[in-house]
This record gives structure tokens, C-alpha cells and sequence, in this order.
């Protein structure tokens, strides 16, 4: 990995240690907030390198349409699914319903 990617995924990193408690977000919408609003799959990348940083809630990022599309990167089944549900998200389906209710938009000059 060279070392663009992993100041990318740091800044990544980053941003998704601030998404609160019972909110997600997408992976769009971090990459617009670093300035890079094509790079939503490079912060899937990111998101799938995360797995063993406990302090980066890998669970509160889902696509922008509110499907759990990172699941498989999650250790058991459904964890990513438990892990949302835990915050009092509510999920059907691999969906998060009330999707705008709880979507959270990441701040600028992070």
C-alpha cells in the first residue's frame, strides 16, 4: 500500500470515529467531506481495512441508499446487522429503515 492510500484511509478513519452513537452514514458522504467526493469506493476500501481497529464503528457506514453492503467483512453472519440494531437502528432485510432519520452528514475540514 502506498503512503497516499493509507493518509486517505487515516483521514477516513477520522471521520468515522465522529459518527454518533445510533447514526450512520454512507461512503459517499465521507468522501465528499475529505474533498474527494468521487473516491466513495476507496472509502469502502478503507472500511474493509478497518476490521481490526476497534475504535473505527466500521458498522455505521452503509451505502447511500442505506443497504448494509460491507456486511461480509464482518466477523459471523449478521454482526454488522447486530452491531446497528445494539444502537437502536432498525433493520429489515439488510436495509435501514427510517434511512433519513438516522443518516448522519459528516462536518467539513476534517
Amino acid at each position: 500500500m502506498n503512503p497516499a492510500n493509507d493518509n486517505f484511509f487515516e483521514r477516513v478513519y477520522t471521520v468515522v470515529r465522529q459518527i454518533p452513537y445510533g447514526k450512520v452514514t454512507s461512503y459517499g458522504a465521507i468522501a465528499k467531506t475529505l474533498g474527494a467526493a468521487r473516491s466513495a469506493r476507496m472509502v469502502g476500501w478503507a472500511m474493509n481495512a478497518a476490521h481490526n481497529l476497534e475504535d473505527v464503528p466500521a458498522h455505521r457506514v452503509v451505502n447511500r441508499k442505506g443497504l448494509l453492503t460491507g456486511k461480509h467483512h464482518f466477523d459471523g453472519t449478521n454482526l454488522m446487522q447486530q452491531l446497528l440494531e445494539s444502537e437502536g437502528i432498525v433493520v429489515v432485510d439488510n436495509q435501514i429503515m427510517n434511512f433519513e432519520a438516522v443518516f448522519w452528514i459528516p462536518m467539513m475540514g476534517v
